[in-house]
């Protein structure tokens, strides 16, 4: 049978790893709240309304298509393209290509800069893997003017930095319902999680310090994963409401 991502791929080391899962999600959730495109995202009000459902709905999603058949993969990403077009006709107006190719890059670049500081340097081949991948849903959803190389995605991804970006009322809104929804401990840890794994560009629009306070910890953290207690931690850093979808965090790639 053939995988939208062959078995062996260290896209699915990187994306059957919880930690990893949510250190990318951590990184995207401030770029997120940067973008010009945002306000979209407050369209139908699902984000601001519940974060971190949506981080488990994205979650959900991103991983039909890592670990699935190729036509089931299709199937989801396909899905996806249609729930995008239904927002686009009640709202209107079109989601800026660039916007789309966003989002594309937030998952390539974070799927690597979580998966390096939680576990250890990536190969060029591994990294160019990584970019194939997400190339290929953002070829399957249409999406024009895609970089075709790993090293054209590099120039295009700076480009985006400097271009897309900017602090705005929503940026300053989202960060609050971070807050809200998470409480005051958890939502100080998120910050020291983006703090780890931003690009320099987005670090500077929010006034974020250059190092992480957790950056000391994150030897204890992996040390607690050979005792199976990072379980626990996890579940300490998100919400009690949330026990299922933690655990099912973790999936062991094949």
């Amino acid at each position: 049978m053939q995988y939208f991502v062959e078995k062996g791929s260290v896209v699915r080391e990187i994306w059957g790893k919880g930690d990893t899962v949510l250190f990318i999600f951590a990184g995207s959730s401030a770029e997120f709240a940067l973008n010009k495109a945002v306000d979209w995202l407050y369209f139908t009000g699902r984000l601001p309304a519940d974060p971190l459902g949506r981080l488990f709905s994205t979650v959900a999603y991103a991983r039909k298509i890592v670990f699935s058949p190729l036509d089931a993969a299709y199937q989801t990403i396909d899905r996806m393209a249609s729930i995008h077009a239904g927002v686009e006709a009640k709202r209107g107006m079109s989601i800026p290509d660039w916007a789309y190719r966003d989002v594309l890059f937030m998952l390539i670049d974070y799927s690597i800069r979580s998966f390096e500081v939680l576990e250890r340097p990536l190969s060029l081949t591994e990294k160019t893997e990584v970019f194939e991948v997400f190339y290929r849903v953002g070829s399957r959803m249409g999406l024009k003017e895609l970089p075709a190389t790993y090293q054209e995605w590099l120039v295009s991804r700076e480009e985006h930095l400097r271009r897309d970006l900017a602090m705005s009322h929503y940026t300053q809104d989202l960060f609050q319902q971070y807050q809200k929804h998470l409480g005051q401990v958890r939502y100080r840890l998120l910050l020291e999680a983006q703090i780890l794994v931003v690009p320099d560009r987005v670090k500077e629009l929010l006034g974020f310090r250059k190092t992480s306070l957790i950056t000391p910890l994150l030897q204890g953290y992996k040390a607690s994963r050979k005792f199976k207690l990072d379980w626990f931690l996890k579940s300490i850093i998100l919400p009690s409401d949330y026990k299922k979808e933690i655990k099912d965090l973790d999936q062991k790639p094949e």
